[in-house]
């Protein structure tokens, strides 16, 4: 049977990869070619990432799937401790690496590694994250919980307007979308 809400996780999983990576792609090229990376668009980057998955998608893993992982999967309980705790983390992670991003634009080459550092753990440990999430929780949603508890999910999920998975933004977050999309390398973006 497929469920809205595993579509949509792994819609939003593969849009935050794609961000991801790209996010990677343009630094590493910048520091190869020995020039300072697009800020605006890093920037711009790191406030999606703030302002769509760490609020909306992982409010509504650790507040409605997780519980109920943890109900009918207990055995998985030091999964989700781990997850709960990446999600808590996770607000605080992407300000830590924003507040690198602005002290390498502002005070220049001395900041370069330490934000592109930030920035390789950051995204390594985001993917780790993803693929336990999809390894390990996914597969037991799908085996243990009930249709009452999909309906559940599915509702809540299906309310999600992650932009990068195909759905229309809200109005104030259009220029934020178009930016992303018209600057950023591919996958994410066309440049």
């Amino acid at each position: 049977m497929k469920h809205t809400a595993l579509t949509v996780i792994h819609e939003e999983h593969f849009a935050l990869s794609a961000m991801l990576r790209s996010m990677m792609m343009l630094i590493d090229q910048n520091k190869k070619d020995g020039t300072t990376p697009p800020f605006d668009v890093l920037r711009a980057m790191l406030f999606y990432i703030d302002e769509f998955p760490e609020r909306l998608h992982h409010t509504k893993e650790t507040t409605l799937l997780f519980p109920l992982i943890r109900e009918q999967v207990p055995h998985l309980g030091a999964v989700i401790d781990r997850l709960e705790s990446d999600h808590h983390r996770g607000e605080t992670s992407v300000r830590e690496l924003g507040h690198r991003l602005l002290a390498y634009e502002v005070l220049g080459e001395p900041r370069r590694q330490a934000f592109e550092e930030g920035a390789r753990r950051y995204v390594d440990a985001y993917l780790r994250h993803m693929a336990l999430e999809e390894s390990e929780i996914l597969p037991a949603a799908r085996q243990y919980l009930s249709p009452s508890q999909w309906a559940e999910l599915d509702a809540a999920f299906a309310a999600d307007a992650d932009p990068l998975t195909g759905r229309a933004p809200p109005d104030e977050f259009k220029p934020l979308f178009r930016k992303i999309v018209m600057t950023a390398p591919a996958p994410i973006g066309l440049a």
